[in-house]
């Protein structure tokens, strides 16, 4: 015989691997990843869903913190748990009959609130330093006589204050403006559209008491991104690998013909 002959078939797939792209230590990681990232992304989600409820807000009694047509997300709270300088939503049909009002908790039972007092509202004699107050603006546009709170219910103002159909304009009503804490049902925390963020804190009530503590939004806000990047980055970690394993095969090939 003249010499052997011999005679190659390339493989199917080009030479490519069939197992999967990367180590089984990187597989592993990244198939736990995804599966923590969508517990934590679908855990936030779910925990905001009970938490939380959105409303817009129509008018711009609350400007310049809330705008007309803003969304807001409000935590679900009792009446029992608003303090001075929350921005609560609450019902009451001798304000507006089947739709929520958002207002500004400026007094609790047992207070008694006046204006003015050198352009500024008092609170059981004490002047109120109100930042969230458009500048220039005086605590109210017109004075109103000193209103003492019944134990279990809120005064409360719109942050615009010259045009706020709130408490001072229920002062001839039988409970002088004033609305029940049973009333509430949501206080919020966040102008979430636009996107201008948690609502600052009214500092200038600390003097009379404690503040309501934050709630769980940022917490919530961290828990779905980070469950995000898990599930993306996870998710990526075939690809990658499998683009990066390619490379580097191409670079150590032999030269020459087969």
């Amino acid at each position: 015989m003249g010499g052997e002959s011999t005679t190659r078939t390339a493989p199917r797939h080009g030479g490519a691997s069939r197992g999967p792209a990367g180590g089984r230590t990187g597989q592993r990681l990244s198939g736990l990843a995804m599966a923590l990232g969508l517990v934590l992304f679908l855990g936030g989600f779910a925990w905001g869903a009970v938490v939380y409820r959105p409303y817009t807000v129509p008018t711009s009694s609350m400007a310049p913190t809330i705008d007309a047509g803003d969304r807001v997300l409000a935590q679900r709270v009792d009446g029992g748990e608003v303090r001075r300088g929350d921005v609560v939503v609450f019902t009451d049909k001798n304000w507006v009959t089947g739709a929520p009002v958002v207002k500004r908790v400026v007094a609790v039972g047992g207070d008694t609130v006046a204006c003015c007092t050198e352009g500024k509202l008092t609170v059981n004699g004490k002047q109120i330093d109100e930042p969230y107050l458009a500048d220039g603006s005086l605590a109210e546009l017109q004075d109103f006589p000193a209103v003492k709170v019944p134990q279990g219910r809120l005064f409360l103002l719109g942050d615009e204050r010259s045009g706020s159909l709130d408490s001072t304009a229920h002062l001839t009503d039988a409970a002088r403006g004033t609305v029940a804490r049973s009333a509430v049902t949501a206080r919020v925390d966040a102008v979430v559209w636009p996107m201008d963020g948690m609502l600052k804190r009214p500092t200038g009530f600390a003097e009379l008491g404690g503040l309501s503590s934050p709630g769980p939004l940022r917490t919530i806000v961290a828990l779905v991104v980070v469950g995000a990047v898990l599930v993306l980055g996870g998710g990526a970690y075939g690809p990658v690998a499998k683009r990066l394993g390619g490379r580097s095969r191409s670079r150590t090939e032999p030269a020459g013909a087969r």
